[in-house]
C-alpha cells in the first residue's frame, strides 16, 4: 500500500527531530588546540632554519671553509715539541767482555723543538688551493640554489594551506544552498507542488554537502600538518596571508637573465670548476718534493726543573728530495679519474642549463595561463551565480525542476572551486619561476 502524503512529512519531520535529539544528548567533543598562525614571511625564516638541506647546505660551507684554511696552511712550516724521560735498570750487559756489570742508575731527560716544511712539491700546494676555493664557490652555490628550492617549497605548501581553507568556504556555502534547497523541496512537498522525489534527491545532495565539507577540512588539516612540518613545529599551522595578490610579472627579459641568475645553474658552473680544479691537482704527483727540516734538542741527567745549565745540546738541519718515478700506474689512475669527473660534471652542467632553460618555459606559461584564467573563472562564477538565483526562484514558483536547481549548484559550486585553483595555480608557479631565476619577480 502506497504511504499517504502526511505519513511522508511525518517520517522527514520525525527523522529530522531524531537527529537533533540524538546530537543534543552526545557528549561535547574537546575542541582541538587552535593552529599556529604564520605569515607567509615568517614560514619561509623558519623554514631556512630547520630544513635537513639547508643545515647539509651549511655544514658543506664551514667543511669547505675548513679545507681552504688547511690548503693555506699548508704554505706554513710544521712545528714540533717532544719531550722525554728515561730511567734504565742497573744492570748492563758488556759485549765486549760478555759480562754482566752494574752501573749507577741514573734518569735522562731529553726535550727539542722541530720544524719541517716543504720547499718545492710540484705545485700542489697551489693546486690545493685553487681547488680548495673552488669547491668553496661550489659550496656557496649550494647554498643558494638549497635556500631557493627550500623556499620554493614552503611557499607552495603555504599557498596549497590558503586555498584549502577557500576550499572549506566553497563546501561551506554549498552545503549552505543545499540546506536551503532541501528546505523548499519539504515546503513544495507539504504544499502539494513536489514530489516525495524531490525531497528525497535533496536530502541526498545535502548528505553529499555534508561529506564535501567533511572532505575539505580533512584535506585543510593535512595542508596546515605539512606546513607545520616544513617550518619545524609538530602541529598544525595556519596560513596568514599578509600581502595583496600580486599582478603578472613582466617576462620580457627574464629568460636571459635566468640562465645567468639561475641558482642550480650557477651550482652546476662551479661544481665544473671544482672538477677541473682536481684534475690539475692530480697532475701534481708527477713531479718530486724537496722538503727540509730543522730540529734543535737538549738532554741531560738533571730534572728541567732543577737545573738545565749541564745539558747537551743536539741539533740537526736536513734536506731531502723525493721522487716517485713509477707507482703501478696509481698516478695515471688519480688522472684519469679526475678527467672523468670533470667531463661528467661539465654534461650534467650543460644538461642544468637545458633543463631550467625548459622548466622555465614552462612555468612561464603556467604563470601566464593561471593568471589570464582568474579572470575568466570570475567571470563563470557570476553566470553562475545568476543563474542559480534564477533557477531557485523558478523551482520556487514551480516552472523549473529540482534537477534544474541542482545542476545550477553543482555549476557554482565547481565554478568557485576553479577560482581558488587557479588563483593559487598562479601563485605556486609564479614561486616556481622565482626559485628557477634566483630572485623575487
Amino acid at each position: 500500500m502506497r504511504p499517504s502524503r502526511r505519513a511522508v512529512i511525518a517520517g522527514i519531520v520525525s527523522a529530522v527531530t531524531i537527529g537533533h535529539s540524538l546530537a543534543a544528548q552526545q557528549k561535547p567533543v574537546p575542541a582541538p588546540p587552535a593552529p599556529l598562525q604564520v605569515s607567509l614571511a615568517e614560514a619561509v625564516r623558519r623554514a631556512l632554519d630547520v630544513q635537513p638541506a639547508i643545515v647539509q647546505a651549511r655544514g658543506d660551507q664551514r667543511n669547505a671553509g675548513a679545507s681552504q684554511r688547511a690548503a693555506v696552511g699548508a704554505f706554513l712550516p710544521s712545528l714540533g715539541v717532544s719531550g722525554s724521560s728515561n730511567k734504565a735498570s742497573a744492570n748492563r750487559y758488556n759485549s765486549a767482555t760478555g759480562q754482566i756489570v752494574t752501573v749507577p742508575s741514573n734518569t735522562s731527560y731529553f726535550g727539542s723543538v722541530g720544524a719541517s716544511i716543504d720547499l718545492f712539491d710540484g705545485f700542489r700546494r697551489f693546486a690545493n688551493k685553487s681547488a680548495t676555493s673552488a669547491t668553496a664557490d661550489a659550496a656557496d652555490a649550494e647554498f643558494i640554489n638549497q635556500r631557493a628550492q627550500v623556499t620554493a617549497g614552503t611557499q607552495q605548501l603555504f599557498f596549497t594551506a590558503l586555498a584549502q581553507e577557500e576550499l572549506v568556504r566553497v563546501a561551506a556555502a554549498q552545503l549552505e544552498r543545499a540546506k536551503e534547497e532541501l528546505q523548499i523541496a519539504v515546503n513544495k512537498f507539504k504544499a502539494g507542488a513536489a514530489t516525495r522525489s524531490d525531497t528525497l534527491t535533496a536530502t541526498v545532495d545535502f548528505g553529499n554537502g555534508q561529506l564535501a565539507l567533511l572532505q575539505a577540512n580533512a584535506n585543510l588539516a593535512t595542508a596546515q600538518a605539512n606546513l607545520g612540518r616544513q617550518i619545524g613545529v609538530d602541529q598544525q599551522v595556519r596560513a596568514v596571508t599578509d600581502a595583496a595578490f600580486p599582478s603578472l610579472p613582466d617576462t620580457t627579459r627574464l629568460r636571459a637573465e635566468a640562465l645567468d641568475s639561475s641558482p642550480q645553474v650557477r651550482q652546476a658552473e662551479a661544481q665544473v670548476r671544482a672538477a677541473r680544479s682536481l684534475v690539475t691537482v692530480a697532475r701534481t704527483q708527477y713531479w718530486p718534493t724537496l722538503s727540509a727540516s730543522y730540529s734543535n734538542g737538549y738532554t741531560g741527567l738533571n730534572a728541567p726543573w732543577e737545573s738545565t745549565q749541564a745539558y747537551v745540546n743536539n741539533w740537526s738541519l736536513r734536506f731531502s728530495l723525493s721522487w716517485t718515478l713509477f707507482n703501478g700506474f696509481s698516478r695515471e689512475a688519480s688522472q684519469v679519474s679526475a678527467n672523468v669527473t670533470r667531463d661528467v660534471t661539465e654534461a650534467q652542467a650543460a644538461d642544468v642549463r637545458r633543463r631550467v632553460n625548459a622548466q622555465l618555459t614552462q612555468q612561464l606559461a603556467a604563470v601566464t595561463t593561471a593568471y589570464a584564467q582568474i579572470t575568466i573563472v570570475g567571470a563563470t562564477v557570476a553566470a553562475a551565480t545568476e543563474a542559480l538565483r534564477v533557477t531557485q526562484e523558478r523551482y520556487r514558483l514551480g516552472a523549473g525542476t529540482l534537477l534544474d536547481l541542482l545542476t545550477a549548484q553543482a555549476n557554482l559550486t565547481q565554478a568557485q572551486v576553479n577560482q581558488v585553483q587557479a588563483r593559487y595555480d598562479y601563485l605556486i608557479a609564479r614561486a616556481q619561476v622565482e626559485a628557477l631565476v634566483g630572485h623575487p619577480l
